[in-house]
Protein backbone atom coordinates (compact mmCIF):
# COMPACT_ATOMS: atom_id res chain seq x y z
CA UNK A 1 0.00 0.00 0.00
CA UNK A 2 1.31 3.42 -0.59
CA UNK A 3 1.71 5.27 2.47
CA UNK A 4 4.07 6.17 5.30
CA UNK A 5 5.13 3.27 7.54
CA UNK A 6 4.99 3.99 10.97
CA UNK A 7 8.96 3.12 13.04
CA UNK A 8 8.94 3.22 16.67
CA UNK A 9 9.36 6.81 17.36
CA UNK A 10 6.54 8.07 19.27
CA UNK A 11 6.85 10.99 16.95
CA UNK A 12 5.37 9.30 13.85
CA UNK A 13 2.30 8.61 15.61
CA UNK A 14 1.45 12.01 17.77
CA UNK A 15 1.50 13.37 14.17
CA UNK A 16 -0.55 10.60 12.29
CA UNK A 17 -3.05 10.96 15.56
CA UNK A 18 -2.77 15.36 14.87
CA UNK A 19 -3.41 14.76 11.26
CA UNK A 20 -6.17 12.13 11.87
CA UNK A 21 -7.77 14.56 14.44
CA UNK A 22 -7.54 17.55 12.23
CA UNK A 23 -10.74 19.61 11.64
CA UNK A 24 -11.69 18.27 7.87
CA UNK A 25 -9.60 15.49 7.96
CA UNK A 26 -11.47 12.58 7.10
CA UNK A 27 -11.04 9.02 6.29
CA UNK A 28 -10.05 9.33 2.18
CA UNK A 29 -8.70 12.99 2.99
CA UNK A 30 -6.21 11.50 5.30
CA UNK A 31 -5.11 8.83 2.92
CA UNK A 32 -4.77 11.13 0.02
CA UNK A 33 -2.70 13.45 2.25
CA UNK A 34 -0.15 10.95 2.78
CA UNK A 35 -0.14 9.53 -0.35
CA UNK A 36 0.91 13.22 -1.96
CA UNK A 37 3.18 14.21 1.14
CA UNK A 38 4.60 10.73 2.06
CA UNK A 39 4.52 11.56 5.65
CA UNK A 40 1.76 12.78 8.46
CA UNK A 41 4.47 15.46 9.75
CA UNK A 42 4.49 17.03 6.40
CA UNK A 43 0.95 16.90 5.47
CA UNK A 44 0.13 18.85 8.50
CA UNK A 45 2.94 21.18 7.48
CA UNK A 46 1.14 21.84 4.06
CA UNK A 47 -2.69 21.76 5.15
CA UNK A 48 -2.77 25.44 6.31
CA UNK A 49 -0.91 26.47 2.73
CA UNK A 50 -4.04 23.81 1.53
CA UNK A 51 -6.88 25.56 3.42
CA UNK A 52 -5.93 29.24 1.81
CA UNK A 53 -5.83 28.34 -1.33
CA UNK A 54 -9.28 26.79 -1.32
CA UNK A 55 -10.69 30.01 0.25
CA UNK A 56 -10.19 29.75 3.58
CA UNK A 57 -9.38 32.59 5.68
CA UNK A 58 -8.92 30.62 8.59
CA UNK A 59 -6.14 27.29 9.22
CA UNK A 60 -8.01 24.42 9.99
CA UNK A 61 -7.93 23.16 13.95
CA UNK A 62 -4.79 21.23 13.63
CA UNK A 63 -3.99 19.56 17.12
CA UNK A 64 -0.82 20.83 19.29
CA UNK A 65 1.61 17.50 20.10
CA UNK A 66 0.88 18.01 23.92
CA UNK A 67 -2.99 17.02 22.77
CA UNK A 68 -2.11 13.73 20.92
CA UNK A 69 0.37 12.89 23.60
CA UNK A 70 -2.29 12.99 26.41
CA UNK A 71 -4.53 10.92 24.08
CA UNK A 72 -1.85 8.06 23.51
CA UNK A 73 -1.06 8.41 27.18
CA UNK A 74 -4.78 8.03 28.38
CA UNK A 75 -5.27 4.65 25.89
CA UNK A 76 -1.59 3.54 27.25
CA UNK A 77 -3.22 3.76 30.53
CA UNK A 78 -6.23 1.93 29.73
CA UNK A 79 -4.08 -1.07 28.58
CA UNK A 80 -4.57 -0.50 24.67
CA UNK A 81 -2.50 1.16 21.37
CA UNK A 82 -3.08 2.94 18.62
CA UNK A 83 -3.47 1.39 14.72
CA UNK A 84 -2.56 3.31 12.40
CA UNK A 85 -3.36 2.89 8.36
CA UNK A 86 -0.37 1.17 6.73
CA UNK A 87 1.21 -0.39 9.80
CA UNK A 88 1.68 -4.43 9.86
CA UNK A 89 -0.85 -4.47 12.72
CA UNK A 90 -3.63 -2.83 11.66
CA UNK A 91 -6.50 -4.90 10.05
CA UNK A 92 -5.73 -5.95 6.47
CA UNK A 93 -9.67 -6.29 5.56
CA UNK A 94 -10.10 -2.55 6.99
CA UNK A 95 -7.23 -1.36 5.28
CA UNK A 96 -8.96 -2.26 1.70
CA UNK A 97 -11.79 -0.30 1.68
CA UNK A 98 -11.57 3.31 0.98
CA UNK A 99 -12.92 5.27 3.93
CA UNK A 100 -11.10 2.76 6.27
CA UNK A 101 -10.21 4.93 9.93
CA UNK A 102 -6.67 5.77 9.80
CA UNK A 103 -6.26 5.45 13.23
CA UNK A 104 -8.09 2.92 15.64
CA UNK A 105 -8.15 2.07 19.17
CA UNK A 106 -7.28 -1.21 20.26
CA UNK A 107 -7.95 -3.06 23.81
CA UNK A 108 -6.56 -6.48 23.93
CA UNK A 109 -4.65 -8.14 21.35
CA UNK A 110 -4.42 -7.29 18.03
CA UNK A 111 -2.82 -10.28 16.36
CA UNK A 112 -6.67 -11.69 16.89
CA UNK A 113 -7.27 -9.24 14.00
CA UNK A 114 -5.19 -11.54 11.57
CA UNK A 115 -7.25 -14.46 11.83
CA UNK A 116 -10.23 -15.21 9.35
CA UNK A 117 -13.52 -13.40 10.69
CA UNK A 118 -17.61 -13.58 10.23
CA UNK A 119 -19.58 -10.66 11.71
CA UNK A 120 -22.77 -11.22 13.54
CA UNK A 121 -25.28 -8.42 13.69
CA UNK A 122 -29.35 -8.55 14.17
CA UNK A 123 -31.73 -6.74 16.44
CA UNK A 124 -31.41 -5.13 19.75
CA UNK A 125 -34.80 -6.02 20.64
CA UNK A 126 -34.15 -9.30 19.70
CA UNK A 127 -36.47 -12.84 20.53
CA UNK A 128 -35.21 -15.56 22.38
CA UNK A 129 -35.04 -18.02 19.83
CA UNK A 130 -33.18 -15.05 17.84
CA UNK A 131 -30.72 -14.65 20.61
CA UNK A 132 -30.22 -18.49 21.29
CA UNK A 133 -28.95 -19.46 17.42
CA UNK A 134 -26.59 -16.28 17.58
CA UNK A 135 -25.28 -17.21 20.71
CA UNK A 136 -25.01 -21.04 18.76
CA UNK A 137 -23.61 -20.01 15.84
CA UNK A 138 -21.31 -17.60 17.76
CA UNK A 139 -19.52 -20.49 19.67
CA UNK A 140 -19.79 -22.80 16.33
CA UNK A 141 -17.40 -20.27 14.47
CA UNK A 142 -15.35 -19.90 17.22
CA UNK A 143 -15.04 -23.43 17.24
CA UNK A 144 -13.87 -23.48 13.88
CA UNK A 145 -11.12 -21.16 14.37
CA UNK A 146 -13.29 -17.96 13.49
CA UNK A 147 -12.91 -14.57 14.40
CA UNK A 148 -16.59 -13.75 15.61
CA UNK A 149 -17.14 -10.00 15.24
CA UNK A 150 -19.76 -7.84 16.57
CA UNK A 151 -21.26 -4.26 17.77
CA UNK A 152 -21.58 -5.27 21.61
CA UNK A 153 -25.03 -3.94 21.63
CA UNK A 154 -28.09 -5.80 23.21
CA UNK A 155 -29.71 -8.62 22.01
CA UNK A 156 -27.79 -10.51 18.86
CA UNK A 157 -24.76 -8.61 19.48
CA UNK A 158 -24.29 -9.78 22.59
CA UNK A 159 -25.53 -13.22 22.38
CA UNK A 160 -22.68 -13.46 19.39
CA UNK A 161 -20.12 -12.59 21.35
CA UNK A 162 -20.98 -14.50 24.34
CA UNK A 163 -21.25 -17.72 22.28
CA UNK A 164 -17.22 -16.99 20.54
CA UNK A 165 -16.33 -16.81 24.01
CA UNK A 166 -17.33 -20.39 24.94
CA UNK A 167 -14.63 -21.24 22.18
CA UNK A 168 -12.34 -18.78 20.60
CA UNK A 169 -12.41 -15.22 20.14
CA UNK A 170 -14.23 -12.18 19.58
CA UNK A 171 -13.84 -8.68 18.04
CA UNK A 172 -16.20 -5.92 19.49
CA UNK A 173 -16.14 -2.52 17.31
CA UNK A 174 -17.92 0.09 19.54
CA UNK A 175 -19.18 3.44 18.68
CA UNK A 176 -18.33 5.49 21.14
CA UNK A 177 -14.68 5.71 22.97
CA UNK A 178 -13.17 2.70 24.88
CA UNK A 179 -13.48 4.20 28.24
CA UNK A 180 -17.04 4.69 27.95
CA UNK A 181 -18.93 1.27 27.53
CA UNK A 182 -22.16 0.89 25.63
CA UNK A 183 -24.71 -0.14 26.92
CA UNK A 184 -23.40 0.25 30.28
CA UNK A 185 -24.38 -3.15 30.99
CA UNK A 186 -22.40 -4.93 29.03
CA UNK A 187 -19.16 -2.94 30.28
CA UNK A 188 -18.09 -6.77 32.25
CA UNK A 189 -18.61 -7.93 28.78
CA UNK A 190 -16.46 -5.67 27.01
CA UNK A 191 -13.80 -6.25 29.42
CA UNK A 192 -13.66 -10.06 29.13
CA UNK A 193 -13.54 -9.68 24.88
CA UNK A 194 -10.40 -7.22 25.97
CA UNK A 195 -8.81 -10.32 27.57
CA UNK A 196 -10.06 -12.68 25.23
CA UNK A 197 -10.12 -11.44 22.04
CA UNK A 198 -10.01 -7.25 20.83
CA UNK A 199 -12.07 -4.22 21.24
CA UNK A 200 -11.66 -1.57 18.43
CA UNK A 201 -13.39 2.63 18.28
CA UNK A 202 -12.51 4.73 15.84
CA UNK A 203 -13.55 7.44 17.92
CA UNK A 204 -11.57 9.56 20.65
CA UNK A 205 -11.70 8.55 24.34
CA UNK A 206 -14.37 10.04 26.27
CA UNK A 207 -16.44 10.11 23.07
CA UNK A 208 -19.98 9.57 23.95
CA UNK A 209 -22.21 6.87 21.47
CA UNK A 210 -24.70 9.57 19.38
CA UNK A 211 -26.83 8.25 16.27
CA UNK A 212 -24.55 8.97 14.22
CA UNK A 213 -21.28 7.53 15.49
CA UNK A 214 -23.19 4.10 14.83
CA UNK A 215 -23.06 3.52 10.99
CA UNK A 216 -19.20 4.22 11.52
CA UNK A 217 -18.83 1.84 13.47
CA UNK A 218 -21.21 -0.33 11.59
CA UNK A 219 -18.88 0.19 8.52
CA UNK A 220 -16.25 -0.99 10.31
CA UNK A 221 -17.67 -4.37 11.60
CA UNK A 222 -18.42 -4.99 7.73
CA UNK A 223 -15.11 -4.29 6.58
CA UNK A 224 -13.41 -6.27 8.90
CA UNK A 225 -15.19 -9.50 8.52
CA UNK A 226 -15.09 -11.49 5.43
CA UNK A 227 -18.50 -11.92 5.59
CA UNK A 228 -21.70 -10.45 8.08
CA UNK A 229 -24.72 -12.31 9.04
CA UNK A 230 -27.81 -11.09 10.09
CA UNK A 231 -29.90 -13.12 12.64
CA UNK A 232 -33.07 -10.73 13.18
CA UNK A 233 -33.49 -6.89 11.11
CA UNK A 234 -36.76 -4.80 10.78
CA UNK A 235 -36.99 -2.75 7.23
CA UNK A 236 -34.34 -0.04 7.70
CA UNK A 237 -31.95 -1.31 10.63
CA UNK A 238 -28.69 -0.46 11.13
CA UNK A 239 -28.04 -4.01 10.79
CA UNK A 240 -28.94 -4.07 7.32
CA UNK A 241 -27.10 -1.37 6.53
CA UNK A 242 -24.13 -3.20 8.06
CA UNK A 243 -25.03 -5.96 5.71
CA UNK A 244 -25.31 -3.09 2.66
CA UNK A 245 -21.63 -1.86 3.60
CA UNK A 246 -20.43 -5.42 3.60
CA UNK A 247 -21.84 -6.37 -0.01
CA UNK A 248 -20.46 -2.77 -0.88
CA UNK A 249 -17.08 -3.88 0.23
CA UNK A 250 -17.18 -7.04 -1.58
CA UNK A 251 -17.84 -9.53 1.56
CA UNK A 252 -20.31 -12.25 2.01
CA UNK A 253 -23.60 -11.28 3.34
CA UNK A 254 -25.40 -14.45 5.45
CA UNK A 255 -29.27 -14.04 6.75
CA UNK A 256 -31.32 -16.51 8.97
CA UNK A 257 -34.96 -16.55 7.77
CA UNK A 258 -37.56 -16.14 10.23
CA UNK A 259 -41.74 -15.89 10.41
CA UNK A 260 -43.26 -13.33 8.35
CA UNK A 261 -45.16 -12.69 11.17
CA UNK A 262 -42.79 -11.58 13.18
CA UNK A 263 -41.49 -7.63 11.75
CA UNK A 264 -37.47 -8.81 13.24
CA UNK A 265 -37.86 -11.00 9.74
CA UNK A 266 -38.93 -9.10 7.58
CA UNK A 267 -35.47 -7.29 6.81
CA UNK A 268 -33.63 -10.85 6.81
CA UNK A 269 -36.24 -12.30 4.73
CA UNK A 270 -35.97 -9.84 1.97
CA UNK A 271 -31.59 -9.95 2.56
CA UNK A 272 -32.39 -13.64 1.10
CA UNK A 273 -34.47 -12.47 -1.51
CA UNK A 274 -31.98 -10.14 -2.93
CA UNK A 275 -29.29 -12.86 -2.48
CA UNK A 276 -28.48 -13.58 0.62
CA UNK A 277 -26.40 -16.54 1.61
CA UNK A 278 -29.68 -18.83 3.76
CA UNK A 279 -28.26 -19.69 7.18
CA UNK A 280 -29.85 -22.22 9.52
CA UNK A 281 -26.41 -23.73 11.18
CA UNK A 282 -22.82 -22.65 11.02
CA UNK A 283 -21.95 -24.91 8.00
CA UNK A 284 -23.91 -22.88 5.82
CA UNK A 285 -21.25 -19.79 6.51
CA UNK A 286 -18.22 -21.62 6.72
CA UNK A 287 -18.72 -23.08 3.21
CA UNK A 288 -19.59 -20.03 2.13
CA UNK A 289 -16.01 -18.00 3.05
CA UNK A 290 -13.55 -17.06 0.25
CA UNK A 291 -10.20 -17.94 0.75
CA UNK A 292 -7.85 -16.77 3.31
CA UNK A 293 -6.31 -14.41 0.89
CA UNK A 294 -7.84 -11.14 1.40
CA UNK A 295 -8.91 -8.57 -1.30
CA UNK A 296 -5.89 -6.84 -1.64
CA UNK A 297 -5.51 -2.65 -0.20
CA UNK A 298 -6.77 0.15 -1.84
CA UNK A 299 -4.06 2.04 -3.66
CA UNK A 300 -4.04 6.05 -3.79
CA UNK A 301 -1.56 7.22 -6.36
CA UNK A 302 0.75 9.81 -5.90
CA UNK A 303 1.03 12.24 -8.40
CA UNK A 304 3.33 15.42 -8.53
CA UNK A 305 0.99 18.35 -7.38
CA UNK A 306 0.32 20.83 -10.36
CA UNK A 307 2.59 23.70 -10.94
CA UNK A 308 0.33 27.12 -10.64
CA UNK A 309 1.81 29.33 -12.47
CA UNK A 310 -1.27 31.10 -13.74
CA UNK A 311 -3.48 31.81 -10.89
CA UNK A 312 -6.25 33.35 -13.37
CA UNK A 313 -6.47 29.25 -14.30
CA UNK A 314 -6.33 27.64 -10.71
CA UNK A 315 -9.12 30.32 -10.05
CA UNK A 316 -10.96 29.66 -13.20
CA UNK A 317 -10.78 25.56 -12.35
CA UNK A 318 -11.92 26.08 -8.75
CA UNK A 319 -15.00 27.75 -9.92
CA UNK A 320 -15.36 25.41 -12.60
CA UNK A 321 -15.41 22.39 -9.69
CA UNK A 322 -17.47 24.00 -7.38
CA UNK A 323 -20.61 25.01 -10.17
CA UNK A 324 -20.37 20.65 -10.65
CA UNK A 325 -20.19 19.49 -7.03
CA UNK A 326 -23.35 19.61 -5.21
CA UNK A 327 -25.06 18.24 -1.88
CA UNK A 328 -25.57 15.16 -3.25
CA UNK A 329 -22.12 12.91 -3.95
CA UNK A 330 -20.75 13.40 -7.41
CA UNK A 331 -18.62 11.17 -8.87
CA UNK A 332 -14.86 12.34 -9.45
CA UNK A 333 -14.53 10.55 -12.73
CA UNK A 334 -17.71 13.05 -13.67
CA UNK A 335 -15.74 16.31 -12.24
CA UNK A 336 -12.41 15.14 -14.26
CA UNK A 337 -14.40 14.43 -17.76
CA UNK A 338 -16.02 18.00 -17.28
CA UNK A 339 -13.45 20.03 -16.44
CA UNK A 340 -11.36 18.27 -19.66
CA UNK A 341 -7.77 19.17 -17.60
CA UNK A 342 -5.74 16.38 -16.03
CA UNK A 343 -6.48 14.40 -13.11
CA UNK A 344 -3.69 15.59 -11.29
CA UNK A 345 -4.83 19.26 -11.26
CA UNK A 346 -8.70 17.90 -10.31
CA UNK A 347 -7.46 16.05 -7.28
CA UNK A 348 -4.78 18.92 -6.43
CA UNK A 349 -7.76 21.55 -6.35
CA UNK A 350 -10.24 19.08 -4.82
CA UNK A 351 -7.83 18.38 -1.93
CA UNK A 352 -7.65 22.14 -1.29
CA UNK A 353 -11.34 22.47 -1.28
CA UNK A 354 -11.48 19.81 1.29
CA UNK A 355 -8.68 21.49 3.09
CA UNK A 356 -10.48 24.28 3.34
CA UNK A 357 -13.83 22.88 4.84
CA UNK A 358 -15.76 23.31 1.22
CA UNK A 359 -16.27 19.80 0.43
CA UNK A 360 -15.88 16.09 2.08
CA UNK A 361 -14.79 12.89 0.42
CA UNK A 362 -16.82 9.98 0.22
CA UNK A 363 -16.70 6.35 -0.19
CA UNK A 364 -16.56 5.50 -4.22
CA UNK A 365 -14.52 8.61 -5.64
CA UNK A 366 -17.03 10.87 -4.84
CA UNK A 367 -17.05 14.32 -3.60
CA UNK A 368 -20.30 16.45 -1.68
CA UNK A 369 -20.22 19.99 -0.87
CA UNK A 370 -20.14 21.07 2.73
CA UNK A 371 -22.89 23.73 3.83
CA UNK A 372 -20.61 25.49 5.46
CA UNK A 373 -19.08 28.66 4.55
CA UNK A 374 -15.67 30.72 5.46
Amino acid sequence: MNLWRRPTASADLVDALRLARTEGVGPIAWRRLLARFASPAAALAELPRLARAGGRDTPPRIPSPAEAEREIAALDKLGGRFLVLGEPSYPALLATVDDAPPVVACLGDPSFLARKSVAIVGSRNASTNGQRLAEQLGAELAKAGIAVVSGLARGIDTAAHEGALLHGATIACVAGGLDIPYPPENAALQARIAQHGAVLAESPLGTAPLGRSFPRRNRIIAAISLGTVVVEAAPRSGSLLTARLAAEAGREVFAVPGSPLDPRARGTNNLIREGAHLVEAAEDILRELPPDSPPQPQRELAEPPPSWEDPTLHAKITSQLLDLVSHSPTPVDDLIRRCQVSAAVVMAILMELEAAGRIESLPGNRVALIAKDF
